[in-house]
Order: C-alpha cells, then structure tokens, then sequence
C-alpha cells in the first residue's frame, strides 16, 4: 500500500504498471474506493501505467475536518502527481471523478494529455436533493442511501445477473467516511461548470450511459457540445458504465487514449 500524507490527509494509491509507460489516472465515484476501477486494470496494463486513488474520506484514504471543494478535491490529485513526479498524464473519471476531471480541464491543462469524463455533468442534480441526502447520512449514516444508490448505478438486468457485484458495491459504499461523504455531496451540489465548460481544451472523451438516471445522457451531450475538443460515445449501461459496460467502455477509452 502507498500513501501521501499532507494538512492531515492522508492520501491511499496504488500505481502500477512499467514506468516507461505513459500514466494514466482514474479517479472514483461518490462513496466509491479505487477497487471500482478493476474491470479496466487487465485491457489497460499493457498500454498504461495506471495510477489509481482513493478520494479523500473513500476507502483508505482519510479526510480532514471541515467542507471541502472540488478545488480540494483536484487539488489532491495535483499534490499526487507532483509527489511521484509525474509532470503529466491522461485522467479518466466517473460521476465525482468526471466532475474533478472538468476543473483540471479548466484549471489545470498544462498537466493533461486527454481527459475521459464519464457519466457525469457540468451540473449534478439540485440542492434541495443534495440537501435532504445530507441530512440524512448524517443522521442516519449510509445504509438508507445505498438500495437507491444501487439501482440507479446499475440496470435491473445487471442486478439479475450478477448479484456479486452489486454486493462488493454495497460493501464499498459502507466503507465510506460518513462527514467526507456529506461533505462531498455538498461540493457536488455547489459546483456548476456550464459556464465553464468552452475553457477545456485537452482532447477530451465524453461517455454516457443509456440508461443512467443521475447523469443521463442528455448531460453527456450537452458536455460533449459545450466542450470544444469532445467527442461523444453512449453505452449500454446505466450509472457505473465502467462495470456494467466493462469491454465496450475499455475498448472507447483505448481508441480514444491511443489514437
């Protein structure tokens, strides 16, 4: 296991892979840990060297006290890369991860080969819905979120068929600090990069899924339109296209990373 320690966080990575390869990041989902990312490790390895994290308070990673940001957020990654002195690399992110992905396309370009942002939006869902799922981890913690959670990230067919993945899921979510977890949900529901958006100039993948009800694919287009440099690929899944859809969503991020 490695770690970077830093203003009372400490951060949880795993980098693998030959270091004369290009870096790739994957960055997680909402209540997620970097063992989401294991359906791409085998499809990936001979191409990349793959750096993948536990946002702060998500696995094994800490959280400090007190809000925090997007801003936060990317930061993180930044003082990570500079840590392993890597001066740049391509980024993909799901759901939080895409929306980290739009602020280092805004704000951090010159460390950017490509970026992939999947299933996410410029914009994630309302206040008053972010506030109520607030209110309610803290009070509660988050097995009241987790059924919902569960079936709006995967298809009812996908729930059918393999029960042992929505099972390792619901373990991941439980594993979730509970303040960081309401902290990030609150900085969900505080940014907005609509009107940011034609500032991301890095050759940028944007991927949807179908049948995704958090980021549907109407987000997806609209990033895919305000973006520039994007292009756009739908898949056949709904919220975590990168399980659900794991050949189809390898085979997108390979064509685009290596073209």
């Amino acid at each position: 296991m490695a770690f970077l320690d830093f203003e009372g966080i400490r951060l949880h990575y795993q980098l693998t892979g030959d270091s004369r390869l290009p870096v790739l990041v994957f960055s997680n989902s909402l209540g997620a840990d970097l063992s989401m990312w294991e359906p791409q490790l085998a499809a990936l390895a001979p191409h990349f060297r793959v750096l993948r994290y536990d946002n702060r308070g998500h696995g094994q990673s800490s959280a400090s006290a007190g809000p925090f940001t997007i801003e936060d957020l990317g930061g993180d990654l930044l003082r990570l890369l500079d840590a392993l002195q890597i001066e740049r690399a391509s980024f993909c992110g799901i759901s939080m991860g895409g929306v980290i992905g739009q602020w280092l396309g805004i704000h951090a370009a010159n460390r950017l080969h490509k970026v992939v942002l999947a299933n996410t939006a410029a914009k994630i869902g309302v206040s008053d819905v972010w506030n109520a799922r607030i209110e309610l981890v803290l009070c509660e913690g988050l097995d009241p979120v987790i059924p919902g959670t569960l079936e709006r990230w995967f298809t009812p067919a996908f729930h059918a068929v393999h029960p042992e993945a929505i099972e390792e899921t619901a373990a991941m979510l439980r594993g979730t600090s509970v303040p960081a977890y309401a902290a990030c949900c609150a900085a969900l529901r505080d940014t907005d990069f609509r009107a940011s958006l034609s500032a991301i100039t890095v050759p940028t993948l944007v991927l949807a899924g179908t049948f995704d009800p958090v980021t549907t694919p109407a987000d997806g287009r609209y990033l895919a339109d305000n973006i520039p440099t994007a292009s756009y690929v739908e898949l056949n899944a709904a919220h975590l296209s990168n399980v659900e859809a794991a050949p189809t969503f390898n085979a997108a991020l390979l064509e685009f990373l290596r073209a």
